[in-house]
């Protein structure tokens, strides 16, 4: 089949040299992809909770997800009322071609304590910390904030699960890399993972392990469950904590560090990586792998690199070319944000993007 590829067209289609390492990045591509068809797995699974104004922001996460994914997903969406018949209205238009199927949900909290709950830090993000005990016929799950953007293969932080211990049942990224901006270890009034805390905008979950593990805590010299451990904790340090079920999160992962195994910055790209200087060192290496626009920072003038991403995202109709129609276009738009902190290091955003099409290419049959 790549016999018949011809190398120039590449070289000129993608302005890469005709390189042996530009050469080995393609045929590692085809393999993967000839090693996904050969090797089946189950369904990634991958949960998100939509409140309040985020629906075009949760179908754009969506529709970064579906672009460059190589397994089937199964999207858990957790939706208000008035937000679920508009999802189904618009995946169910998705070209799917039979690589992602859905469920929706409504968004629910043990019913002694909803009202508690739902009004945590933002309307219904504390559902998350409920996945392991709602989804109980789903192993493992990819929990993201509606504010995300892949831009590469879900495939590829999904495999983060493979390289779990015996002990860990979940994985993050840090809160900041650089102390001295850190949040919490300058201003927490509670307990938190590491040295700068945990983000909990992307969390890799084995749920089995979660459900079935006893947690230390500094409330009981009993262990509890997940399940038997979110309200006391809540009453606990409800006065104490700032961003809500995130707080809680890094509660419990600093009683139980061996729990959780942390992945490096270009997982969980925000503007504090960039907003006062560059300081995700991996991702000036290789690229932004997700992009994470809190803030707001997708929907006012703040931050542009985080906007031309997202816009270009959102308007990219599915199978167009994504070198003329959504990769061009967002390097123009780049290169007028050079004015920001962030702009002035705006080939991080394309850097991995460039790859993810090349390798979508690449492993596309002949034709």
């Amino acid at each position: 089949r790549c016999k018949n590829l011809s190398v120039s067209f590449w070289n000129s289609y993608w302005m890469l040299p005709s390189d042996v390492c530009g050469m080995n990045c393609f045929w590692e591509a085809a393999f993967r992809y000839d090693y996904m068809k050969t090797h089946p797995s189950e369904k990634m699974h991958l949960a998100v909770v939509a409140c309040g104004e985020r629906l075009e922001e949760t179908v754009t996460m969506l529709r970064s997800a579906i672009i460059f994914s190589i397994k089937p997903l199964h999207f858990h969406i957790f939706a208000e009322d008035q937000l679920r018949e508009s999802f189904k209205v618009i995946l169910d238009e998705f070209p799917y071609e039979g690589k992602v199927n859905y469920t929706l949900y409504p968004i629910t909290f043990p019913s002694e304590s909803a009202a508690e709950w739902k009004k945590l830090f933002k309307p219904c993000a504390s559902q998350r910390l409920f996945l392991p005990l709602i989804l109980k016929n789903v192993d493992s799950l990819l929990y993201v904030d509606t504010d995300i953007l892949f831009l590469r293969p879900v495939d590829d932080i999904w495999s983060f699960l493979g390289k779990f211990n015996s002990t860990q049942i979940a994985a993050m990224a840090p809160e900041h890399e650089e102390p001295r901006i850190g949040w919490y270890n300058r201003f927490a009034r509670h307990p938190y993972y590491g040295l700068t805390g945990i983000n909990s905008g992307v969390m890799l979950m084995n749920m089995t392990r979660i459900r079935r593990k006893y947690f230390k805590n500094d409330m009981t010299p009993v262990r509890l469950q997940w399940g038997e451990i979110l309200m006391p904790l809540l009453k606990k340090y409800k006065l104490n904590i700032t961003w809500g079920d995130q707080d809680l999160l890094n509660i419990m992962f600093f009683h139980n560090p061996e729990s959780l195994y942390v992945f490096p910055c270009q997982w969980n790209y925000r503007p504090d990586h960039c907003i006062y200087g560059s300081n995700c060192k991996a991702a000036e290496e290789e690229g932004i792998f997700i992009l994470h626009g809190n803030r707001g920072v997708y929907h006012d003038d703040k931050q542009p690199t985080f906007r031309a991403v997202y816009e270009a995202i959102k308007n990219y109709s599915f199978g167009d070319d994504l070198v003329y129609s959504l990769l061009q276009p967002l390097e123009q738009e780049l290169q007028k944000t050079t004015h920001t902190y962030c702009g002035r290091v705006y080939k991080v955003f394309t850097k991995q993007l460039t790859k993810s099409i090349r390798d979508l290419y690449a492993r596309r049959p002949k034709g």
